[in-house]
């Protein structure tokens, strides 16, 4: 069985394997959910190595987090435990906006260590930015729960340059977490630089780009009818005949290198840097194992080479997300 390695989020202390586990799906977004193979998912990846799990507390309303904490009854030191805050849902399910107001950042820690029946986060993230509150205001909130022992470390989600400069005057920021994949690679042009040069670690969601660079959807009609990605820019019409030649060219090389479409872009992710710790989410056992296995993907100079020619920056058709959402990234 492959070893997982142990790798640095940036200059802060915190070690995490270096593939983590996105848990988001579990509970909602992707179609029909299931909670004892899910749980059984978390577990699996803990006796693999995978010791980085990643929810919010937006996820399925609140339902995610104690999935996770549920999962993890007898467990918790085993584990770097990371959510979220800051994208608001109303009990029904409804979204409320964003909310980055010091009063709100304590509650949201609050219910978010009672969901997860935990006494301490390893890492808390603002899951978007407020642009109505000071970032200053909102970390300095956040630096306040790292003092009373609620928090170990702090990150941003899809936070600007600016901000991020801004936060980290504040309090040391351990990891930004931002889409960045073979079809996303535009944290490549300020993001990513911007991360070293300050010491943050750097967490990408979405690696295997919602599932499609798996090869698994071939037309529109795969998705689930109550999935999300039927509303996302990239799997609608032209966009999604066109990011399939994307797709095609990415199944031919991973044949030629013996490995699955998603162990490639998964392995393309990781050997961006030591400082990168992708976090695929999954549901099933059977594909968590798959993406263990891209870490035994050695891609050479001239593979990474083959693939920057196949997925340069900017190749992929359509946004990330619908306007509203798009409105949101990057403040």
């Amino acid at each position: 069985m492959l070893k997982m390695e142990i790798r640095n989020l940036g200059q802060s202390g915190l070690k995490v394997s270096a593939m983590g586990l996105g848990c988001m799906g579990m509970s909602e977004f992707y179609g029909e959910t299931d909670e004892n193979e899910s749980m059984a998912t978390i577990h699996r990846a803990i006796e693999l190595g995978v010791n980085f799990l990643d929810t919010a507390d937006m996820y399925g309303v609140g339902r995610n987090e104690e999935l996770v904490g549920k999962a993890l009854i007898g467990r918790r030191d085993e584990v770097i435990l990371a959510t979220k805050f800051g994208n608001v849902r109303t009990p029904e399910g409804g979204f409320a906006g964003v909310n980055g107001k010091p009063e709100y950042v304590k509650s949201a820690c609050d219910a978010s260590l009672k969901r997860l029946g935990v006494e301490v986060i390893d890492l808390y993230y603002q899951h978007r930015v407020d642009p109505d509150v000071p970032i200053e205001d909102t970390v300095g909130a956040m630096a306040d729960l790292v003092q009373q022992g609620k928090v170990r470390f702090l990150g941003l989600s899809e936070a600007g340059v600016k901000t991020i400069r801004r936060a980290n005057a504040v309090h040391p920021i351990s990891a930004l977490q931002t889409e960045y994949s073979l079809w996303s690679r535009e944290p490549e042009d300020e993001l990513i630089p911007l991360c070293r040069e300050l010491g943050i670690g750097f967490v990408p969601y979405s690696p295997l780009g919602r599932g499609f660079l798996t090869g698994a959807f071939k037309k529109f009609e795969d998705l689930p009818e109550d999935d999300f990605r039927r509303m996302n820019p990239r799997f609608q019409g032209e966009n999604f005949t066109k990011n399939l030649e994307l797709v095609k060219k990415i199944e031919e090389m991973a044949a030629e290198k013996s490995c699955t479409p998603s162990q490639l872009a998964l392995a393309w992710v990781m050997a961006q840097g030591q400082d990168i710790v992708p976090i695929p989410g999954t549901k099933r056992r059977k594909y968590l194992e798959e993406n263990v296995q891209a870490s035994g993907v050695l891609l050479s100079k001239a593979d990474l080479e083959q693939i920057d020619s196949i997925a340069p920056i900017g190749i992929t058709a359509g946004e990330r997300y619908p306007a509203l959402q798009m409105s949101r990234l990057n403040l």
